[in-house]
């Protein structure tokens, strides 16, 4: 003690020596100067020849000269507030909020008894919150929100009578929420959300019978909701999102003032309570991702001004009650990921300022209303993965504000609108799945917005519009499985475009040279179509390609060797063409390829040993082409290999290596037609094979015993090699009846 009474006393000699004429307060207010850093605007008129600091900048007092505010909120002030703060004894306002202040909260500030406001808000505070700040009876708001404070709560903070705000927002706060919450009688809003605190939510709240808002949103809280709550009979917000509270919702509210009421992302069960009909002020209801049952309570449509209604990801079932068409101000009706049954009900279309209708994942089936196509302001509806049916009414087309439907997985027939997009500023359409019959609408792109573009597995014709060619926003677009037939359009500005699947169509002509402008692209299936003509050699511009598939078209000529720029690629798939040359060299660079799969082509030349380098390979098709020469050694280092390795249908000689035996993951493997000699003693250790075709070899001498299953699954496996045999020992059976080898050592 005698140490800090000598230090304050030096402090105040210097500070007086060489002002005798400053008051305490101001002297307090130079010293509190020192580390707390006021940009020179703002500390131009804080001078020592000054009787009072009472026309200092951010300073007010009262009509004793006693300081009694400071505010310098918003004024890019750094530096600590130090100890000194504890010497203004009559302050009563002190505001510092939105700078750039560190280090912790002096504990000195609890001396300041006649503080009333406080607000540190919005700076870089750390360390704890000083339980002297319970000292300070008087306080009535206290902001604290958005610094990095962390620790417990102290119990003393919330022992005050007189407090009406407490803002502690966004920090790292931990601990469990003070019992003694429930003596702050005087409380209006309590704001704990964005911190770590854990616990349960002490019944005393419901003391508080002055709250009005209550946001603990974005913890860690649990246990069951107090009934107590229902006490709080003014409570107008209460969030509690992202948490664990558990348990039914069992308070209730009869005459009830609530406004917002949200509690989604948290493992609430029972049903939706019925006293929600008495909120006839509530504007949002949010149950989202709860384990919530039962049915929507009907009497829900009785609250008009509700305008946002979000009940997804529960278990509710039943029917969707058509009194929530009663609930004209909605603007978001979110019931996605339940269990609803039954048809939508055509009173949605009453919903006349609805803008986001999310129904997917549901059991509903059913004709959807056309009715509710006409709602002018939707922009998001999302309805898929249910069981709807009927068509799309060209009322569709006239939705200014529409941006993203979302259909797929329904059983919705029909020609899809001719102006969709003319309109409306499209990012999302996805219609995947269905029955749709016609043409791609030729404007859909028009507002140059649209991202994604889903209408795979449909019974759509016609050519892929030019429009969407020319569409600098999209990033996917999802065409298969349909019937779409003509060339594929010149791509001139899609450089935004990641992923493009046009398989399973009757696209024909050739690959267009500008498909090289995807610059961007990491996925291309274009296979099972009609595409003739080269590889172009642009493919080399796609860097960041990760999988091409261009199998099962009339593809003829070499592979450019500019594949050997797509660095990224690790799936290749150019099976089943006319392709020619020697490409195993130039694919042998592309050190992340997994699956490879050329067979079914016209390749010739040898097994390149630089395809052993490929050492991420679980799959490796070859078959089917005219490649020649022995199996290289080096093909024992593909360790990975596991799926397949198929040299079938080559002019392959020579003997199996004996380094084939190390790839202990083979699952199939297929050396069929071939001219391969020698045993094949070498793969009985791939203990992992469930397929193996050695057929129409010059194979000689016994069958491995691990290999005598396939004897019995699949015994054409080994047809076309008379020099195999088994090795019999009494009692064998596999030496009996039919077999198409003989035993070793038979004539």
């Amino acid at each position: 003690m005698r140490l800090v009474f000598w230090h304050w006393f030096l402090v105040f000699f210097m500070l007086v020596s060489s002002s005798w004429s400053l008051s305490s307060d101001g002297l307090a207010l130079l010293a509190l100067s020192k580390k707390l850093i006021l940009p020179s605007s703002m500390s131009s008129n804080w001078s020592a020849s000054n009787a009072t600091p009472c026309k200092w900048n951010g300073v007010g007092c009262n009509e004793r000269n006693r300081v009694i505010s400071l505010s310098l909120s918003s004024l890019g002030v750094s530096g600590s507030l130090g100890p000194e703060i504890g010497l203004l004894k009559y302050l009563q306002v002190l505001s510092l909020s939105a700078n750039n202040i560190s280090c912790s909260i002096p504990p000195e500030l609890g001396n300041c008894s006649m503080l009333e406001q406080l607000d540190l808000s919005q700076n870089f505070l750390s360390g704890k919150i000083p339980a002297s700040i319970g000292n300070l009876k008087k306080l009535s708001s206290l902001s604290l929100y958005y610094n990095s404070l962390s620790g417990t709560i102290p119990e003393e903070l919330f022992k005050n009578q007189f407090l009406e705000e407490v803002y502690l927002h966004y920090n790292q706060l931990s601990g469990s929420i003070p019992f003694s919450v429930g003596q702050m009688t005087s409380l209006r809003s309590l704001w704990l959300h964005g911190n770590m605190l854990t616990g349960v939510l002490p019944g005393s709240i419901g003391n508080c019978t002055k709250l009005e808002e209550v946001y603990l949103l974005y913890n860690q809280l649990n246990g069951s909701l107090p009934e107590t709550l229902g006490n709080i009979k003014g409570l107008r917000i209460f969030d509690a999102t992202s948490n664990s509270f558990t348990g039914e919702i069992s308070f209730s509210f009869e005459n009830c003032k609530l406004e917002i009421f949200i509690l989604s992302f948290n493992n609430i069960k029972g049903e939706i309570p019925s006293w929600l009909r008495n909120c006839r002020s509530l504007t949002q209801l949010a149950l989202v991702n709860n384990s919530l049952s039962g049915h929507i309570p009907s009497s829900l449509g009785l609250l008009s001004n509700l305008t946002y209604l979000l009940l997804s990801q529960n278990s509710l079932s039943g029917p969707i009650p058509p009194e929530i068409g009663n609930c004209r101000s909605l603007l978001w009706l979110e019931l996605d990921a339940n269990q609803f049954e039954g048809s939508v009900p055509k009173q949605l279309a009453n919903l006349s300022n609805l803008t986001k209708l999310f129904l997917f994942e549901n059991r509903l089936m059913g004709e959807f209303p056309e009715n509710i196509w006409g709602i002018q302001t939707l922009e998001s509806v999302l309805i898929y993965s249910n069981s709807f049916t009927g068509k799309l009414p060209s009322v569709l087309a006239e939705l200014k504000f529409l941006q993203n439907i979302t259909l797929f997985d329904n059983f919705f027939t029909g020609v899809i609108p001719p102006k969709l997009g003319v309109n409306s500023r499209l990012v999302q359409i996805d219609f995947t799945n269905n029955s749709f019959v016609g043409e791609i609408p030729p404007n859909i792109c028009s507002g140059k917005t649209l991202r994604i573009l889903g209408m795979g597995f449909n019974h759509l014709n016609g050519s892929i519009p030019s429009n969407v060619a020319d569409c600098p926003s999209l990033e996917r677009v999802i065409l298969q499985n349909n019937n779409l037939d003509g060339p594929i359009p010149q791509f001139r500005n899609c450089a935004n475009l990641s992923y493009i699947d046009l398989s399973h169509n009757s696209l024909s002509g050739n690959i267009p040279a500008s498909f090289g402008r995807f610059v961007n692209i990491t996925d291309i299936n274009w296979s099972e179509n009609k595409l003739l003509g080269g590889i172009p050699p642009e493919i080399g511009n796609l860097v960041n390609l990760g999988r091409l598939n261009l199998s099962h078209n009339s593809l003829h000529g070499p592979v450019p060797v500019q594949i050997s720029n797509c660095s990224k690629l690790y799936s290749l798939d150019l099976s089943f063409n006319s392709l020619n040359g020697s490409v195993l060299s130039t694919v042998g660079n592309l050190k992340f390829l997994s699956r490879l799969r050329l067979q079914e082509n016209k390749f010739s030349g040898g097994l390149s040993d630089s395809l052993s380098r490929l050492d991420m390979l679980i799959e490796l098709q070859l078959g089917g082409n005219i490649l020649g020469g022995s199996i290289p050694s080096s093909f024992g280092r593909l360790l990975k290999l596991g799926i397949a390795l198929n040299l079938s249908s080559n002019g392959l000689v020579g003997d199996i290596p004996p380094q084939l035996g190390n790839l202990g993951e083979l699952q199939s493997l297929d050396l069929s037609l071939n001219n391969l000699t020698g045993g094949i003693e070498k793969l009985g250790s791939l203990q992992c094979l469930h397929a193996l075709n050695v057929s129409y070899n010059q194979f000689i001498g016994p069958v491995p015993d691990n290999l005598l299953k396939f004897l019995k699954s699949t015994p054409s496996s080994f047809n076309g090699n008379p020099g195999l045999c088994i090795l019999c020992s009494a009692g064998d059976s596999s030496c009996k009846g039919d077999n198409v080898l003989k035993p070793c050592g038979a004539s």
